[in-house]
């Protein structure tokens, strides 16, 4: 019986502490673009195009 003198407090202070991680997230935006990420992970931005077989490849040498 005496571990629950040490356990109740130890969950009421992690579960404070889950409520206020996910209201501070509320207030500073974080749930704002939920569908961003998603479409964000579809885009080819990064690819770049082909070269045209016409244009010779450009060298980068280090000096």
């Amino acid at each position: 019986m005496n571990i629950i003198i040490i356990l109740l407090p130890l969950a009421l202070m992690l579960g404070f502490a889950g409520l206020a991680a996910f209201l501070w997230s509320l207030n500073t935006g974080q749930f704002e673009d939920l569908e961003g990420a998603g479409w964000r992970v579809l885009s080819d931005d990064d690819l770049q195009p082909p070269r045209s077989p016409s244009v010779p490849a450009r060298k980068d040498t280090a000096p």
